[in-house]
């Protein structure tokens, strides 16, 4: 039996599959990605901001990659995954328990999200987020993949202030299982319409 595709004359990715009998079947969504790249892009730039404020050859002698000048990154005694110093990282907006009880700094709660320890933690975060979320966001759209990405950040910011009142906590980490939890869950419940289950 042939199909045709007609595509939404109100944009956004979808198409309508038609039968030659003129039947219409189930519609095939098919959104064009652009938020998740937009999340790596601007995690990307958060850490080169990060690391230009960080200035390590300022502070110390013991500077790792020297000839990137400023953006070198501190000793691997100070930070083992080649990013600046946990000052610096508190300064931008890292997740501090003190910070936020006591002097009300609530919007570390999302800021955290966008700061990364180091290039190592930066990398894998956002390959995973790329790999898992532009699957998503192809499927799914931007709005539904987007609201998962900050509530899921959001309540693992939460989660990390409640159980980690001594120290800082940045990453996307808690951003990145909503996106995979997500795509699990859509598994499960699809997983009968698969053609390869492996």
């Amino acid at each position: 039996m042939l199909s045709t595709a007609e595509e939404d004359p109100e944009g956004g990715g979808r198409e309508r599959r038609v039968s030659n009998g003129g039947d219409e079947t189930t519609p095939d969504v098919r959104w064009t990605p652009w938020l998740i790249p937009m999340v790596v892009i601007a995690n990307v730039v958060v850490f080169i901001s990060v690391m230009y404020v960080n200035d390590c050859p300022h502070k110390s002698d013991r500077c790792l990659a020297k000839f990137l000048g400023r953006f070198s990154f501190e000793s691997f005694k100070k930070n083992p995954l080649l990013g600046p110093s946990s000052s610096t990282l508190e300064k931008m907006g890292a997740l501090a328990w003190g910070k936020i009880v006591h002097k009300r700094q609530g919007w570390r709660l999302l800021t955290c999200m966008w700061l990364h320890a180091g290039v190592l933690h930066l990398l894998t975060n956002m390959f995973c987020v790329a790999f898992i979320g532009i699957r998503l966001e192809q499927q799914f759209g931007f709005v539904r993949v987007g609201t998962i990405y900050l509530v899921s950040g959001f309540c693992g910011s939460i989660l990390s202030c409640l159980f980690l009142q001594n120290a800082i906590s940045v990453g996307a980490s808690s951003a990145l299982f909503g996106l995979l939890g997500a795509m699990l869950s859509e598994l499960l419940i699809n997983w009968t319409t698969y053609d390869n289950k492996d």
